[in-house]
């Protein structure tokens, strides 16, 4: 799941550093083609993805209710990669062919996530849940962290800025094959797990290991749209996914434009933040099961770590356009604290669904509508950016996007903190107790 996230997201993150050649070949090896494309329509490519990403959430966290999600997760990630390869070709034709190429991606990995989270409900017992989680969720920083400076590596190589649909099109189609090959949804479906290992997981998750017809009780909507912890993390993720896709998306261009870095620069030092987002993560994820193990309450530790999350972000960027400095090492500081602390969400805000309720067959529709709630931020970040931004080179038009970012960060922290629970709600108590279990009983 890791390394599926991963190739994930170099496919979907690579367009951010592509497209600075592909609109100005001078940045880079100048034998390929360029294109006229503006800052509008550029953003607009960038956002593309997200409208098909929004569209499979929901749909994708209910078929996995009733087919194996490794294997949806498998087959979308095929199509995404082969749709990668075809970008090269397609651009000759318009911005417009690019677009559809993206939002292609996104329909077919719109359901990742979700059945990620589904597979880790299974899979991970409470006292290792956090880290397994995380992990996983980390993936996203792993992604871009290894996609940015090979894009410009690639970009500004003799194989052109084409070279990077290639390289990270064909991972993706290797990823896919080996993991509809050997992926399991249950740990009792597994080939090579041991019996202990088998009985430690069921143990620890509770509940029958698998559900008949793999499609579990009614999903009870109706509590579900009402329970104010979930709401909660559905608007504190907002927050969140604005942080998140404004570096995601406009980080390579703020290096190349305002900092004035070339194409291999500005990816390898895109990359510096989710380095250390990377590894700030393990030691975070760890610290937070082992302090649940010595009997800290859940909630706080989710709570303290979506602060971190949000707070200390807000705090870096609300200093990058107070100081207005022009000491680009300091500017570069500045950012990686702002980027490498948003991973501390991965341990609170990211997973606090699975502390909400213990049925895998909830987490993945939940996760899912959550996910395409948030997501919808995806495609409204660069178009807010194309309007604000008009001048790409004007540090004063990015810092209202970086004042905008601190609001919903801090926002995202004070919604949680007032709202935010971690213990089983009643709706999935209500729900489960009416489930019988293989032996017959509730």
């Amino acid at each position: 799941m890791f390394a599926g996230v991963t190739v994930a997201y170099t496919i979907r993150i690579s367009m951010s550093v592509a497209i600075v050649s592909m609109r100005n070949r001078a940045s880079a090896n100048s034998n390929f083609p360029e294109y006229d494309w503006d800052n509008r329509t550029s953003n607009l490519i960038l956002s593309s993805f997200f409208w098909g990403y929004v569209i499979t959430q929901i749909p994708g966290g209910y078929l996995s209710r009733r087919w194996s999600a490794g294997k949806i997760v498998s087959v979308g990630m095929l199509v995404s990669s082969v749709t990668s390869l075809l970008i090269p070709i397609l651009s000759e034709y318009g911005p417009v062919s690019v677009m559809c190429c993206r939002m292609v991606m996104g329909l077919c990995q719109g359901p990742l996530m979700p059945c990620n989270y589904i597979m880790l409900s299974r899979w991970a017992p409470p006292a290792e849940k956090t880290r397994l989680s995380a992990f996983v969720v980390n993936a996203t920083a792993f992604g871009t962290l290894i996609s940015l400076p090979i894009s410009g590596s690639l970009a500004a190589s003799r194989f052109g800025w084409p070279s990077i649909f290639y390289v990270f099109g064909l991972a993706g189609i290797a990823w896919s094959v080996l993991f509809y090959c050997t992926c399991a949804d249950y740990p009792s479906e597994h080939p090579f797990i041991t019996s202990e290992e088998l009985k430690y997981i069921i143990d620890g998750v509770g509940g029958p290991e698998k559900l008949p017809n793999d499609e579990g009780p009614p999903i009870p909507w109706r509590a579900i749209s009402s329970s104010a912890p979930l709401i909660s993390i559905f608007l504190a993720g907002w927050g969140m996914a604005w942080g998140t896709f404004i570096f995601l998306t406009q980080l390579p261009a703020y290096m190349s434009y305002v900092l004035k870095f070339n194409i291999s620069q500005s990816g390898m030092l895109s990359a510096w933040p989710y380095l250390t987002k990377w590894l700030l993560c393990f030691p975070m994820s760890y610290l937070a099961d082992f302090a649940i193990r010595k009997g800290v309450p859940t909630v706080v530790v989710r709570k303290i770590s979506s602060c971190m999350g949000s707070c200390i972000p807000a705090f870096a960027l609300l200093a990058l356009c107070v100081s207005k400095t022009d000491n680009t090492t300091i500017i570069l500081a500045i950012i990686i604290v702002a980027v490498g602390f948003t991973g501390a969400h991965e341990c609170g805000l990211a997973i606090n669904c699975m502390d909400l309720t213990n049925n895998a067959n909830f987490v993945g529709p939940i996760m899912a509508f959550g996910n395409c709630v948030a997501n919808c931020l995806g495609f409204i970040a660069p178009y807010v950016c194309s309007i604000i931004i008009t001048d790409e080179s004007d540090r004063s038009q990015w810092f209202v996007i970086f004042y905008i970012t601190v609001g919903l960060c801090f926002f995202s922290a004070l919604i949680f903190v007032i709202f935010g629970k971690a213990e089983l709600q009643s709706w999935n108590n209500h729900v489960t107790d009416q489930t019988e279990t293989p032996d017959g009983k509730a």
